[in-house]
């Protein structure tokens, strides 16, 4: 029948593609999994057609310079076949094809149906293309021919990319269920396991990294998934972590001292990445490290992690690079008296959808700025069990504090007004805040003649200064802090204070649930472990579920075998939820609860006919939902999520993302304005159903599915 030189399955370089057929009655099948490098250039023939009686080839599967995929007739075959292998002059030639732009990086499955008067085009295990042809071979004909299928260059144009299971058949098959059968992996970084990593506003992470006094663990988790976003369990395969210039790729050189760029931290012994790889467990590696080299030491250079699974192979799509990373070190300091906040320049509007930054890229990788800025500074902060030590950095290329934030402040006209028109012409009251003047400083505000907040506020300004300035993990300590000292009133000051002066509001629903987050927290976990050890992850989930429903208000809706996976994964737990995993569980879940409690959000997710809210699924999820046979769906069509990169106290979290089709038929994700949501807390203002405003919003016309697994 055929002979393939790289074998019915495994991963190949396409270079090597090789499979001879033997052409009898006129019909056989093919498919396989291909990955094309961002080096490919096109036009380029992925597979080319070679007679054995024939000196010239062929080609038999081209992608056109506009990256659609062609299948050419049979040299054998067809009387339309071509009869020249360059393939930029093959425009008057049959083929079957499909609108379907090729990506790079990415796996695709092609499959290609053969028979003496048509040929079929399948791409992800759908039927995309067909033509019509006419055979030059007489019906009774036994003739028996070969020909060989292979990548053999030659065009001029070069496609750097690797093929897997390549396999042929004698007949017509089922290639769509070859499509679903043994998919090809990929390797992955999940940047919502990221922690004490900062993003500043080029998207560039900064870490604080240095000598041993100085450096700081940070965490990030590696995922080995299938093209299907599905976890593969390679149980007990080590993935190994390396340090990279960001311009070259090379590897970065030991510091001055000779320690390795980038350590492991395993029970607080630091190791050469190299020596202490992390396994795959369930498809996913953790990561502790820690960076010794300094960009400043490195002509500030950026730095990339590489991730790698040697054992699999060396593959690119075995892979996974981080963003680009500035390692700084915490020892530049500032002085505190330079900081001065400023009002705010003024409000765009307040759509339903916001759109600040958001439309052109994945709401989960940018953290656009709020417009209420201080001096271009970066603020670190260390919480102890007695103080709150203080360090501000200057660097002007760091990210602004509360960047994290998505929200725009309010400008001194709202105050003076009360009210704001809202995006469907009713009224949206906003609560009067007090402002500072362009020239108050902290310092300032804390003088004798502007301290009547400080006499009736017992919580400090100096509190109030370092959580505008903390980073999440420092506002998660210091919140856990005083939710455990403080009342509900002072709490409520709180709020209001860090909204005014971060010039920020969505940092004050994140405050105003802490002790309640925190107070139904500890007591869950008390009962999930009274003698606080290790909890069976199938016993936790049952009261883990039970306190959802209870804080949501939905006793009509359980959580889904899906959402409590999901859940697991969030947690970073296996078999068994340590404290530390359910601490990270409950951030998250607690503010989805609070917000699905809500009275505009409660009913969407009840409602099972239409199912508005699916579930808990991730972006990728979302993303595929949307996908089409031949491409994206109708423009309009969306699917609503929440966030998962998004946990307490981030401002956003528990807030909603559409993520939807736009009119360039490209995926967008915007977050829904808490405001809007919410309305204005007045019983008679902005009461219209969600749906009725998420279907008013022009981008939007027709609600998605999400297909998941059972």
């Amino acid at each position: 029948m055929f002979t393939d030189a790289i074998g019915n399955a495994g991963y190949s370089l396409l270079k090597d593609l090789r499979a001879e057929i033997e052409v009898k009655d006129g019909t056989f099948s093919l498919c396989f999994w291909v990955y094309l490098a961002n080096s490919t250039t096109f036009p380029a023939t992925i597979i080319q057609q070679v007679c054995s009686d024939v000196s010239e080839s062929a080609p038999f599967l081209v992608i056109n310079d506009h990256k659609r995929i062609n299948l050419l007739p049979l040299l054998l075959l067809h009387e339309e076949a071509p009869d020249t292998g360059n393939i930029n002059s093959l425009t008057e030639v049959a083929y079957a094809t499909v609108d379907f732009e090729f990506p790079l990086q990415n796996w695709v499955h092609i499959g290609c149906e053969v028979c003496p008067n048509h040929m079929k085009l399948q791409i992800n295990g759908e039927i995309v293309g067909e033509k019509p042809l006419s055979s030059n071979k007489e019906p009774s004909s036994n003739d028996l021919r070969k020909i060989v299928l292979a990548n053999i260059g030659g065009d001029g144009n070069i496609s750097h990319g690797y093929v897997y299971n390549f396999q042929v058949f004698p007949s017509v098959s089922s290639i769509k269920d070859h499509h679903m059968k043994d998919p090809p992996l990929k390797l992955s970084i999940d940047e919502s396991s990221a922690s004490e990593i900062e993003e500043e506003s080029d998207g560039v992470w900064s870490i604080v990294g240095g000598k041993a006094s100085c450096r700081r663990n940070f965490s990030l988790d590696v995922v080995l998934l299938d093209v299907f976003g599905q976890p593969v369990d390679k149980e007990n395969e080590q993935v190994y972590a390396s340090l990279l210039y960001a311009d070259t790729r090379a590897p970065v050189e030991n510091t001055i001292d000779e320690e390795a760029p980038i350590l492991a931290s395993y029970d607080g012994i630091e190791f050469p990445s190299y020596e202490r790889p992390s396994k795959l467990l369930l498809g996913r590696a953790s990561f502790k490290l820690k960076i010794s080299q300094l960009s400043s030491k490195c002509d500030n250079r950026l730095f990339l992690i590489k991730f790698c699974v040697p054992k699999l192979g060396n593959y690119p799509f075995f892979e996974a690079l981080s963003r680009p990373i500035r390692c700084i070190s915490r020892s530049r300091n500032t002085r505190l008296s330079t900081l001065v906040w400023k009002r705010s320049p003024g409000l765009a509007k307040h759509n339903l959808i916001q759109s600040s930054g958001m439309d052109d890229a994945s709401f989960e990788h940018q953290h656009p700025v709020c417009e209420a800025k201080s001096n271009p500074l970066t603020k670190r902060f260390r919480f102890g069990h007695d103080k709150i030590s203080v360090s501000v950095k200057a660097d002007t290329n760091v990210e602004q504090p509360d960047e994290e934030c998505n929200s725009h402040a309010r400008t001194t006209n709202q105050v003076e007004n009360g009210l704001t028109t809202g995006l469907y012409g009713t009224p949206a009251n906003y609560e009067a805040y007090e402002t500072l003047s362009d020239s108050e400083s902290i310092g300032e505000r804390n003088s004798p003649s502007n301290n009547v907040a400080s006499r009736r506020y017992p919580i400090s300004d100096m509190t109030v200064f370092k959580y505008c300035l903390a980073g999440l993990a420092e506002r998660s300590l210091m919140l856990k802090e005083i939710a455990s000292l403080a009342s509900k009133k002072e709490i409520s000051e709180l709020a209001h204070h860090v909204s005014l002066y971060s010039g920020c509001s969505h940092h004050r629903n994140q405050i105003l649930i802490a002790k309640k987050l925190v107070e139904d927290g500890t007591n869950l976990w008390k009962v999930m472990s009274p003698n606080n050890n290790h909890v069976p992850w199938e016993s936790a989930v049952y009261e883990i579920e039970e306190q959802f429903m209870k804080i949501a208000s939905c006793s009509s809706r359980s959580l889904s075998h899906q959402d409590l996976e999901l859940l697991r994964v969030i947690a970073g737990c296996q078999e068994y939820l340590a404290q530390e995993n359910f601490e990270k569980l409950w951030c998250w879940l607690y503010p989805v609860a609070y917000i699905i409690s809500k009275e505009r959000i409660n009913p969407i997710w009840n409602s099972t006919s239409p199912k508005w809210i699916e579930g808990f699924i991730t972006k990728e999820e979302a993303e595929a939902s949307l996908q089409g046979p031949t491409g994206l769906q109708e423009p309009g069509t969306f699917v609503l999520r929440f966030p998962t990169s998004r946990s307490w106290p981030h401002p956003d979290a528990g807030s909603l993302i559409v993520t939807y089709v736009g009119n360039d038929y490209k995926l967008h994700h915007r977050l829904l304005s808490v405001d809007r949501v919410f309305g204005s807390g007045d019983k008679g203002i902005d009461m219209k159903p969600l749906q009725a405003m998420l279907l008013e919003e022009p981008e939007l016309t027709r609600l998605g599915r999400i297909i998941r697994g059972h």
